[in-house]
């Protein structure tokens, strides 16, 4: 089990993780959710019908990463699909911070539930509700679009990060992008299973 997910009987996944697994995809869950930031959303004692209809942003974030969580839903090919864009990032893009906040958070408690459990020779062993699971997905594949952007990797050039010397300083965040990836695609394969 160690390094990649497995099925558990009833739907959900599991996966042993070393005390560094944990502590490297925690610090990445919650690097996440600082990125992500709180968005533009009502107060906790808004009018919940307000809360609804609650407009976000009309522009793309600036920053890249964020860019690419958060894409135009239509090309800029005209200005009336930057309208379409505009007003579509308005009353989606709220939820969709959220959304990925939670995924990300999902992540961070169940690392945080393993606390104090000591890790053997193979690990502590997590386990995923269903739902959990499909949250861990989200983040997984967030996690590594954010890391991607943040290293320029163009789907091309995705060969020669194997090939990276250690000296390249990138090469940390390029091992933990190709772990990324290796843990979303056992997960993807565990909940298809």
């Amino acid at each position: 089990m160690a390094g990649r997910f497995d099925t558990l009987p009833g739907g959900g996944a599991a996966i042993a993780l070393d005390e560094v697994e944990i502590s490297i995809l925690r610090s990445l869950a919650v690097q996440l959710m600082e990125l992500i930031g709180p968005g533009d959303e009502p107060a906790a004692d808004a009018d919940p019908l307000a809360a609804l209809f609650a407009e976000g942003p009309s522009e793309p974030p600036s920053d890249p990463a964020l860019r690419r969580l958060f894409p135009d839903a239509y090309g800029d090919e005209s200005e009336e699909l930057r309208a379409s864009a505009a007003d579509f990032r308005r009353y989606t893009e709220n939820d969709l911070r959220a959304r990925k906040r939670e995924d990300a958070l999902v992540v961070v408690r169940g690392l945080d539930s393993l606390s104090g459990e000591s890790a053997g020779e193979g690990g502590v062993v997590l386990k995923l509700t269903p739902d959990e699971s499909r949250a861990w997905l989200g983040a997984l594949n967030d996690l590594r679009l954010t890391i991607g952007t943040r290293l320029e990797v163009k789907d091309e050039e995705s060969e020669q990060l194997y090939r990276l010397p250690d000296s390249d300083p990138r090469k940390p965040m390029v091992m933990a992008y190709l772990w990324l990836g290796a843990l979303q695609e056992s997960l993807v394969e565990t909940l298809m299973a």
